[in-house]
């Protein structure tokens, strides 16, 4: 049996065979374990209906509005994988952020997002309070990483755009261990560029269910 490639059964029946996967390169990266759960993918979304829907092994659920507990609960609640839960450090700050940290964490979240703003005083009031892991997102290679990593980060989210793949490795030179969760951008090579710059997981944006149900409605309107 040495060397020999082992099959992996499959089964994705009928009314769920219409799904959305995501792109396989993302399986070239060595993932993040984290409570003893392998996590290399993670959806970016907070769209329920796309989170039910796709093969991700997470959800990273941040949104552009003040943090409300009753989102949160409602993502937990309704995954079947676990949740990243954005809990504000840009415009929402200070101790509000620790109180929406600890409520991700008493409703069921794996981790905590905090905005690349949060200052590191704020990091440190987070980590005293909870378990999980607070993943602080980078946007920028002017962050000072160490410090961040000595008040209490303990993954990094970079999100730099184009930049993406070039700010990966280089915090991966200067942090070899540190784990670091990426967007992967928007195609298979942009994907395996951020993989093999030194991220360890990806995060994907999948198209909404606006774009989806274009293709179904075309194809709807060809029935004869």
């Amino acid at each position: 049996m040495d060397n020999i490639e082992q099959i992996i059964p499959e089964y994705s029946g009928v009314l769920r065979s219409h799904r959305i996967e995501i792109p396989d390169s993302i399986s070239k990266c060595g993932g993040i374990r984290i409570f003893g759960r392998l996590i290399k993918s993670l959806v970016f979304s907070t769209d329920i209906a796309i989170i039910r829907n796709i093969n991700a092994d997470a959800v990273i659920a941040v949104y552009p509005f003040t943090p409300q507990p009753i989102i949160s609960y409602a993502l937990i609640t309704a995954s079947d994988i676990p949740v990243f839960c954005g809990v504000g450090g840009g415009t929402t700050t200070g101790s509000r952020v620790v109180q929406l940290a600890t409520d991700a964490e008493f409703q069921g979240a794996v981790g905590i997002v905090l905005n690349s703003p949060t200052r590191n005083s704020t990091i440190k009031k987070v980590r005293k309070v909870i378990d999980i892991p607070i993943v602080l997102t980078v946007a920028s290679e002017n962050d000072n990483i160490s410090e961040r990593l000595e008040s209490g980060a303990a993954i990094l989210n970079v999100s730099a755009a184009a930049r993406t793949p070039w700010l990966v490795e280089k915090i991966r030179k200067e942090h070899p261990s540190i784990a670091i969760v990426a967007t992967g951008g928007p195609n298979e090579q942009s994907i395996l560029d951020t993989v093999n710059a030194g991220a360890n997981a990806i995060t994907w944006t999948p198209p909404t269910t606006g774009e989806i149900f274009k293709t179904m409605m075309e194809k709807y309107r060809n029935i004869v």
